[in-house]
């Protein structure tokens, strides 16, 4: 407790010395349009990283590679959307920052009264708020519109601009699959020893042309990959280890160019409908704003992440016929699976029992598992489209040369188990004023239907309701598909989201929404059917001006798990594991160079037949970018307190650019990194970082090959970017 309240103190001042430093005067001010260069990019870099936290702190998913989405902000931060340009719907909705009336409402405005003569014209518009125009301010502008799209190719490619990062990174701490071992010990425990060094090396190039064209190479070694051929691990496994990286990829995408919607080649995304059917890459599921239920499908996007299997490899293109959309894609490559014991089937097809997604090759059973099963991928969509209505097919089929057999039980049974996958679906979106319907239905090869509908209504310009209904069977199947589920994939499930979003005024919103589902078959775990479960969300924003966000959350969710507690005869009794999440959270911008962000975040957990336990993280972040210096940093220092895993609190973490990282925090400990990011001149950029994890009640961390036997654990990473 006296921990508690020192903190608590110090998570205060900023906020009381701000609060009688403000000195802020007239609209325009408080708007923070008129803002100092490093000022607008420290704002940038807010923006872009509060976004993508909301989207990761509800995946729970701490390796999940938000490039693409960091990419798309970035692009039209640097290349802000000029509202008077034609066909500005589909570029505001990649800003994830307004709603879907809120685009028609400007795009009526302008049809009503012609082009914008200021960004302040914005003010005028009932359902824009200055809160929604600090937001947007950073990716729009009001200009003469300039239609670059009849350039040549040849044109775009001595006009674009050239970016490429070196970054290596690497654990400082010994770990247990770095340790020498005999060569009789290794022969007998052969995925207990890494073949490779503990260094992570990455190398990326991208050229663009703003949004039009787009050509790049990535290339990634993982930390306990080989660079050089382990020699040793060649002799003893007679399995060749990796000589360069372990993975490359590389793209070429052309965009809006005549007729042609999107062109890649090489390596690439595809996103279509509400997801359902078919759609690689990052989606957005149940986050803070309950109005970004809906998907927004870019289509084709090229692809410069680092999942190793979840994306396409070949062609895909997509054409504009006035108010008809087609696209067709195709897909061949290989992606890790678990082979087994019997390798081959009666017929020479190669059987694996799983798919494998970490990407990870760094012991000799994984060096096996890495591109042991052949994908090829073939699908297309036709869409209409025009000012309320948008209706499309989709069709896929996925063909895997070998044969997937799963060890089946009760709750597994209706999984994919098949070397071939058909899946067709119909999607739809209808605008009529002020309410949105829209959805998707689905239907696999092995008979399993899937449906998806949701509505959008706008019943004030400060209140905004929303209802998704979705119903997956549990025989339905699609590899590629990632539409809103509480599950990783949809699949077992049955549910209906509610949600609501007002803002009592220009500083003040709460936003909320309910999810009640159920699963009608069994699930890991959870040995009964029809088992149900919940999870409610309430969260209050207090922004005053463009200084100062505070928002407070309780976020509660009920999900079935088989129970420690058992009938007569040992028969499971599932029951509800209970968790209460509570936040309280402060954006403090002190000066033009400083900013602080103060974190509270407390939760229970507790399950039929175990003690109830706690949960407690304490963070602070520093983040100081001067308006002159080629210098800046940002800085955390966090205490957390938790009973088990069970007890976990996510946190996005601020990194080196294009890394991600949304770490769990538990059991008991302190959590500190600094981040360095220092400028040579214009065109060359260096980040260098190093965290620490210190536990207090901890003598080893990790497990397995990343065992660690101490009680600490460090790691570093640098990056360099030229820019020409």
């Amino acid at each position: 407790m006296r921990k508690l309240s020192l903190y608590l103190i110090f998570f205060i001042i900023p906020v009381i010395g701000y609060q009688q430093s403000d000195t802020s005067k007239g609209y325009q001010y408080r708007l923070g349009l008129k803002t100092h260069v490093s000022a607008r990019d420290m704002k940038k870099q807010y923006i872009l990283e509060q976004r993508i936290e909301n989207i990761a702190e509800n995946n729970e998913d701490e390796d999940i590679d938000y490039t693409t989405l960091f990419d798309q902000l970035s692009f039209y931060y640097e290349h802000p959307i000029n509202l008077n340009k034609k066909n500005i719907k589909y570029d505001l909705k990649q800003l994830h920052l307004l709603n879907e009336f809120q685009i028609i409402a400007i795009i009526e405005h302008i049809k009503r009264h012609g082009k914008l003569l200021t960004i302040y014209e914005l003010q005028t518009i009932k359902e824009i708020t200055p809160t929604d125009i600090r937001k947007i301010i950073p990716f729009v502008e009001v200009s003469e519109e300039i239609d670059a799209t009849h350039l040549s190719l040849s044109e775009m490619l001595s006009l674009g601009k050239n970016d490429l990062f070196l970054r290596y990174s690497r654990v400082l701490n010994n770990v247990e699959g770095q340790q020498e071992l005999s060569d009789s010990n290794w022969l007998n425990s052969p995925n207990s020893k890494q073949v490779g060094s503990p260094d992570n090396l990455y190398l990326r190039y991208r050229f663009k042309y703003q949004n039009h064209l787009s050509i790049g190479f990535t290339a990634e070694k993982d930390a306990g990959e080989s660079f050089l051929p382990n020699k040793r691990a060649d002799q003893l496994f007679n399995q060749p280890t990796t000589a360069g990286f372990d993975f490359y990829s590389a793209h070429f995408y052309l965009r809006d160019v005549g007729k042609i919607k999107g062109l890649a080649l090489g390596d690439y995304h595809i996103q279509l409908g509400q997801g359902l059917t078919f759609w690689s890459g990052l989606a957005m599921g149940k986050t803070s704003n309950p109005m970004a239920i809906k998907r927004n499908p870019m289509g084709i996007r090229p692809y410069a992440s680092l999942d190793e299997n979840l994306f396409m490899r070949g062609a895909a293109v997509a054409l504009n016929f006035k108010k008809i959309h087609f696209l067709a894609f195709g897909s061949k490559k290989a992606i890790d699976a678990n082979i087994t014991e019997d390798t081959l089937s009666s017929d020479g097809d190669l059987i694996v029992s799983s798919l494998q997604a970490s990407g990870l090759h760094t012991t000799v059973g994984e060096l096996n598992d890495k591109d042991a099963l052949e994908e090829n991928i073939g699908g297309a969509e036709v869409s209409f489209h025009n000012d309320f209505l948008t209706v499309g097919a989709i069709s896929a089929v996925t063909y895997y040369r070998g044969e997937i057999n799963r060890n089946l039980s009760m709750y597994n049974q209706f999984q994919f188990n098949s070397n071939m996958n058909w899946v067709n679906g119909l999607h739809y979106s209808f605008i009529k004023r002020n309410v949105n319907l829209f959805g998707e239905v689905s239907r696999s090869i092995s008979g399993g239907n899937a449906q998806l509908h949701g509505l959008l209504a706008s019943l004030h310009p400060n209140l905004a309701v929303s209802l998704l209904y979705r119903k997956y069977d549990e025989n339905y199947h699609s590899v590629y598909a990632n539409a809103i589920a509480e599950s990783s994939f949809p699949i077992n499930e049955e549910g209906l989201l509610a949600g609501l979003q007002f803002k009592l005024n220009n500083h003040w919103e709460i936003s909320t929404y309910f999810d009640q589902f159920k699963f009608p078959w069994m699930r890991y775990q959870v040995d009964k059917p029809n088992s149900f479960g919940m999870d409610g969300f309430l969260q209050l924003v207090y922004h005053p001006n463009k200084k100062l966000d505070i928002y407070g959350r309780i976020r509660h969710r009920e999900r079935p798990f088989n129970s420690a507690l058992t009938f007569d005869r040992d028969i499971p009794n599932v029951s509800i594991a209970d968790q209460w999440n509570y936040r309280l959270n402060f954006n403090v911008l002190i000066t033009e160079s400083i900013r602080l962000r103060s974190r509270i975040e407390y939760m229970t957990y507790f399950r039929d037949g175990a003690d109830k336990e706690d949960g407690l993280l304490l963070a602070q972040d520093v983040i100081y970018k001067p308006k002159e210096s080629k210098l800046s940093f940002t800085a955390r220092f966090a205490l957390f307190d938790t009973d088990s895993y069970n007890s976990r609190i996510y946190s996005y973490e601020n990194d080196v650019l294009y890394y991600f990282r949304i770490p769990a925090y538990y059991f008991q400990g302190a959590r500190s990194y600094l981040t360095l990011r220092y400028q040579f001149k214009k065109g060359i950029d260096f980040w260098l970082r190093y965290g620490n994890w210190f536990y207090t009640n901890r003598t080893t961390i990790g497990s397995g090959y990343n065992e660690i036997n101490d009680f600490s654990k460090s790691d570093i990473r640098a990056q360099l970017r030229f820019q020409f």
